[in-house]
């Protein structure tokens, strides 16, 4: 991919970012109970979520390292729910909180940095199921979920399998599948962005193994622009 196609790829993303800017979050947060339950009616399981305040995060730690990008609870994985009446409850009772999806069950969600996703769009077109962009860094893309195996025993880990708490160590493609969990379109993003669908969630979710290799091209795409760009400046 030449310095041109690279930047076009670039221009295409901080385009979705203004396009998420110049929304009111107030008209996002009216919209929030029917992107919810559409979630709920894919058979997602949710569970409400802390929310970014002011300069922190809604929840009671001091410091957190996540504002607004955790479950309320830590039995989230237990709470999720597809129940439309008991999410319609949440929804009632915490009227500014985020909502995640917790992957695993019904989903799995291939996360990547925000230039390889432009790249993977274009790459996937319409192959490419539900995909969304969570804040300024991130791309999101549901897949069908390989974590709920008729044995047991078959299920395999994956060393790009991302867990909450090892976020960290993937910092290019990470696989969100059991013990994990994403935001929800319209949650409010700790950038102050919104989370937005790109292709919404009634698109049908494609096989993961697919949308992986695509993915995995698409960072080593941009790694290697990226480095070229950073060599070139140096000199």
């Amino acid at each position: 991919m030449d310095r041109s196609d690279h930047i076009g790829k670039r221009a295409r993303v901080a385009g979705w970012l203004r396009r998420m800017q110049r929304e009111d979050p107030g008209a996002a947060r009216d919209r929030r109970t029917e992107l919810v339950l559409d979630a709920v009616r894919m058979g997602w399981p949710v569970c409400p979520a802390a929310h970014p305040l002011a300069y922190g995060c809604s929840c009671d730690r001091v410091g957190c390292p996540a504002p607004g990008m955790h479950p309320m609870s830590s039995a989230w994985q237990t709470q999720a729910s597809t129940d439309p009446a008991h999410v319609q409850r949440w929804l009632e009772r915490y009227p500014d909180a985020n909502f995640v999806t917790v992957t695993g069950t019904s989903h799995d969600v291939l996360d990547v940095p925000a230039d390889a996703g432009a790249l993977a769009l274009d790459r996937l077109g319409d192959e490419a199921g539900p995909v969304a962009a969570c804040g300024p860094e991130r791309v999101l893309f549901f897949t069908a979920t390989r974590g709920t195996p008729v044995d047991e025993d078959e299920w395999w880990p994956c060393e790009l399998d991302s867990h909450p708490e090892t976020l960290d160590a993937h910092p290019g493609l990470r696989w969100h599948c059991r013990g994990s969990y994403v935001l929800l379109p319209p949650a409010q993003h700790p950038s102050g962005t919104q989370v937005r669908w790109i292709r919404g969630p009634e698109t049908p979710l494609p096989d993961p193994l697919r949308v992986l290799d695509v993915l995995t091209d698409a960072c080593d795409t941009v790694g290697a622009t990226a480095a070229d760009s950073h060599w070139l400046m140096g000199r």
